[in-house]
């Protein structure tokens, strides 16, 4: 029965930008548990490659080239999975970007692209696949949030004002599809060593700063936030919409 609880398998996941990073780990986290998961990014060729490499450590898996902000190619994608596959039951609304400069040298279009993917790309993906979910009264979104859902850095304003945003549409679509009996979280990251990242962990003074400030003293390890994926990708957060869980070593809870 309690094994129960988490099972995923068999579900049909799609993984938006998942062709590297935190993103194909948390595929990779679900494809292990058992679920039938498509990975997506904008480049064929890297789609390609993140499912070769897939395969390669002994997950089938298939992918899907689609930009997120583009909604006529989203909805003709989600169709091509669901005529494939079946209908999605779990969507993880991961893909994102980020620029870093001082925020009054962001021009509009740098602005825009920034709260386009992170925040925008997240309510077309979510809206494309929520009809199947509604019929089915089932379904699962989990939006990739961040600390910056919470606090600020210098130089990502716009990514701040992205992320808190979706912290915001989580809990207004949990508000308006709970009733469909859809569940709709948030995973918040803190500091994870990703290709994102790197600039950031290969600087001594901000790896010194991040290991200070954070309580567990260390950068994450992105496989840790499996746990937190597949938690409110089962059954075992049935009862659980439009909350926020904050995998940061403790990064948020002290001063």
């Amino acid at each position: 029965m309690i094994k129960e609880l988490f099972n995923v398998s068999g579900k049909i996941a799609l993984v938006t930008g998942s062709t590297r990073g935190l993103g194909f780990t948390l595929a990779k986290g679900l494809v292990q548990a058992g679920a039938i998961v498509t990975l997506n990014g904008t480049n064929k060729t890297r789609v390609q490659g993140a499912v070769d490499q897939m395969r390669s450590d002994g997950f089938d898996s298939a992918g899907f080239a689609f930009d997120v902000c583009d909604e006529k190619n989203i909805n003709e994608n989600v169709q091509a999975i669901e005529r494939q596959f079946g209908q999605i039951d779990i969507l993880v609304n991961n893909a994102g970007i980020m620029l870093r400069k001082p925020l009054e040298e962001f021009s509009l279009m740098e602005w825009q692209k920034v709260i386009d993917v992170n925040l925008t790309g997240a309510f077309l993906v979510s809206k494309a696949v929520v009809g199947g979910m509604i019929k089915r009264r089932a379904g699962k979104i989990i939006n990739i949030c961040s600390v910056q859902s919470e606090l600020a850095r210098p130089t990502i304003t716009p990514y701040t004002a992205a992320k808190g945003g979706l912290r915001n549409l989580t809990r207004g679509m949990a508000t308006d599809w709970g009733k469909y009996n859809i569940q709709i979280n948030g995973i918040s990251p803190g500091y994870f060593k990703t290709e994102m990242t790197e600039a950031l962990y290969q600087d001594e003074k901000f790896d010194n700063w991040l290991k200070g400030r954070t309580p567990a003293n260390r950068w994450g390890d992105p496989a840790e936030l499996i746990g937190a994926l597949l938690f409110l990708s089962s059954k075992a957060s049935d009862y659980v919409n439009g909350q926020l869980i904050y995998v940061d070593g403790g990064l948020t809870s002290c001063v």
